[in-house]
């Protein structure tokens, strides 16, 4: 389950988007946030990959 960046942010002329996805940890059953900064067209791989 991941869920799109709720804040764009923007520096200089350069646009960023903030995407968080929920990750199981496989040696303990947990789940934990994993946060990155990057440019809207990589979003959709970041939340795909795992």
């Amino acid at each position: 389950m991941a869920k799109k960046a709720v804040a764009s942010l923007q520096t200089g002329s350069k646009r960023l988007t903030k995407a968080i996805k929920m990750v199981k940890s496989p040696k303990t059953g947990a789940y934990m946030f994993v946060e990155s900064i990057m440019s809207p067209d990589q979003v959709n791989d970041f939340l795909n990959k795992k």
